[in-house]
């Protein structure tokens, strides 16, 4: 397993436009088969910061995401929406192990 937290700020006249290109990015990626989980969240209390919560089978999983025209076009169009580059974070899967997930 291999477990990527996303931290992503956007620019406030972007919101919009971001939430609409991410989830057309989640959508795609949720089709790949190294894919388990694609989640997407906003901030309740800061609208300009979003997470993806991402699950990948195991890291070459995301290479070859990384190669996907779905999240091509999402880099290419959500660049200049955000202030700052994105921060990942990589976790270890503790619970369910990883044999419990189910895809």
């Amino acid at each position: 397993m291999h477990i990527v937290h996303v931290s992503i700020r956007v620019k406030p006249e972007f919101i919009d436009a971001f939430i609409t290109a991410t989830i057309a990015n989640a959508q795609g990626s949720l089709q790949e088969a190294g894919v388990l989980r694609f989640d997407f969240s906003q901030n309740k209390d800061d609208p300009t910061h979003f997470m993806l919560y991402e699950v990948y089978r195991q890291p070459e999983a995301v290479e070859l995401h990384r190669a996907t025209v779905h999240y091509l076009t999402w880099r290419d169009t959500v660049t200049d929406m955000m202030p700052e580059p994105r921060v990942g974070t990589k976790f270890q899967n503790i619970y369910p192990t990883d044999a419990d997930w189910k895809a």
